[in-house]
């Protein structure tokens, strides 16, 4: 049996080494280092991180680097790449490692080498892809199609999104990127409004080809295309499916030669470097999509590789532990000062916080610990004239991740030189804060200084790269699928199954057909819901 975290001999010197260190502040261990700014830093697959501005000492990390060891984190690293099912609540291996891997490996899965089998959805992926971007492919009525509509929710939608914001700069420009993924009809009927059917092609990604949301947007994405292309014939022309359910797929309408697949090992929310990634292909182009996934690879390579105190992943696996489980953090802000990174922080939101959004160990016991911290966020400058304030000033300690780059995608004026200076400003006041004294000094008002004192002492890492490509972004989001690893090997969970997200979906079946009932339904459920029903029903039929 797996000895309990909390009674680890490394867990319990780290509880006395953070009481220890309460008092001492990010200013007094700047002040008692003066080579602590250049000493705590790491740099790998592209990424500088800089994590100086931590409450963290020599100390610290050594424990740090014990629990790892105590918690057995090199061979957990090692079954995972090796394609051990550790995805135990599933049965299932967790090998999105592989959809990045080069053709030489051999990674198996039930004996079978799956390095193959990925390379050749790749190679089908991008002969889809360059058909769309050359033009070749036409629609039913004889046009090329010029519009690409991605319908999925969850990893089917925020990675491709996110990829395709992110590497905007890089996609082909007369081609049009819409996402649907809300089964509210809003979301479908603003991202076609302006688009002809002659020309549009919708990508349906669903594994099962049963996702309410997905598959309810798909069918009215048939119907608004067949409005106008009329013939059944049609939909083969204008939709393809990333899917493993060739039956459903066929019954759509869709050709199956038409359809991308990918594996039970690979998460949604790990899952944009696979075929669910085929929209980022379509966009950006074989090439730009082969480095994205080089980017993964090299970090994947430093993850299991480097030793751990030079080890991005688990630098700041660590320091999220750290600042979650010993400095009584509860949330983390992710701020990109890139506007191409604008939806990142969402992307990150499901990659963690349904990841190790858990309770109970992996043999089942509820822990005694905090689990994942809440990841929010938005893009710098606009967060500074927003929420900045609670994370200054505020009552919570909020530790921030700050994405920020040497080189602009689009150099205009003074622009980025302003926009970087914030990032090096907030970091430093968040650390440094603003003292009484300093007010005084500076003859301000005794009965202002309570108002205008910054107490400082509030933990950030900076995160450096030369400027955004596609390798980069497949470097940064391997780096955070990492650091969601460590932190859940160390808490002993099941970062890979999500089965608080099926209860919810149960029940929405269940109701469905009682708002749509024209007889009066019989409502067994509680009376707050049954008089929620009743009500939306009354209103529905007025």
């Amino acid at each position: 049996m797996t000895t309990p975290l909390t009674q680890l001999p490394a867990w319990k010197a780290l509880e006395a080494h953070a009481a220890a260190t309460k008092s001492t502040t990010i200013r007094d261990l700047f002040a008692n280092d003066a080579t602590r700014g250049e000493r705590l830093n790491a740099e790998a697959a592209g990424l500088f991180l800089d994590y100086a501005k931590h409450r963290v000492t020599d100390e610290t990390l050594a424990l740090f680097a014990q629990l790892a060891e105590e918690s057995s984190l090199r061979a957990k690293i090692d079954a995972m790449f090796r394609g051990d099912k550790i995805n135990i609540t599933e049965n299932r291996a967790v090998l999105h490692t592989a959809l990045r891997a080069p053709k030489s490996p051999t990674i198996l899965v039930d004996g079978v080498n799956v390095v193959p089998e990925v390379h050749a959805v790749l190679d089908k992926m991008a002969a889809f892809a360059d058909e769309i971007r050359s033009g070749k492919w036409l629609g039913h009525t004889g046009k090329p199609i010029k519009n690409i509509v991605n319908i999925g929710i969850g990893g089917s939608d925020l990675g491709p999104v996110m990829a395709y914001e992110a590497l905007r700069h890089y996609a082909q420009r007369d081609l049009t990127f819409r996402f649907v993924s809300n089964v509210d009809g809003s979301d479908f009927v603003e991202a076609v409004h302006d688009l002809d059917q002659e020309e549009t092609l919708f990508i349906v990604a669903s594994k099962t080809f049963t996702t309410l949301e997905t598959m309810t947007n798909a069918h009215s994405a048939r119907v608004w295309s067949l409005a106008k292309l009329k013939e059944h014939a049609a939909v083969a022309r204008h939709f393809v499916a990333v899917s493993t359910n060739a039956t459903e797929v066929a019954k759509f309408g869709i050709d199956t030669a038409n359809m991308f697949g990918f594996w039970d090992w690979v998460g949604g929310r790990y899952s944009m470097d696979s075929a669910i990634g085929l929209s980022t292909m379509v966009a950006l182009g074989t090439d730009h999509f082969r480095a994205l996934l080089s980017g993964f690879h090299a970090m994947d390579e430093h993850f299991r590789t480097a030793p751990f105190l030079k080890n991005l992943p688990m630098l700041m696996g660590m320091l999220a532990l750290w600042n979650t489980n010993f400095q009584g953090a509860e949330t983390v802000a992710i701020l990109p000062y890139d506007n191409y990174l604008k939806r990142f922080p969402a992307y990150l939101q499901q990659l963690t916080m349904e990841s190790n959004g858990k309770h109970v160990t992996l043999d089942g016991h509820v822990v005694d610990y905090n689990t994942c911290a809440i990841y929010w966020g938005e893009p710098g400058t606009n967060g500074q004239h927003s929420f900045y304030q609670l994370i200054h000033q505020g009552t919570r300690l909020i530790p921030c991740d700050f994405i920020g780059f040497y080189k602009s995608l689009n150099p205009l004026g003074k622009h980025h030189d302003l926009l970087m200076s914030n990032v090096f400003a907030q970091a430093e006041a968040l650390a440094f804060g603003k003292s009484a004294e300093q007010l005084r000094d500076e003859g301000m008002a005794e009965w202002l200084i309570p108002h205008r004192t910054f107490v400082g002492n509030r933990p950030s890492s900076t995160i450096l790269a030369e400027k955004m490509t596609p390798a980069l972004l497949g470097s940064l989001v391997a780096l955070y699928e990492h650091n969601v690893f460590v932190q859940g090997a160390i808490w002993q969970i099941d970062s890979f199954d999500q089965w608080g997200v099926e209860l919810g979906k149960v029940l929405a079946n269940r109701i469905i057909p009682e708002l749509e009932s024209e007889e009066e339904p019989a409502l067994n459920h509680d009376s707050s819901t049954n008089a929620l029903i009743r009500k939306y029903r009354a209103h529905r039929r007025a």
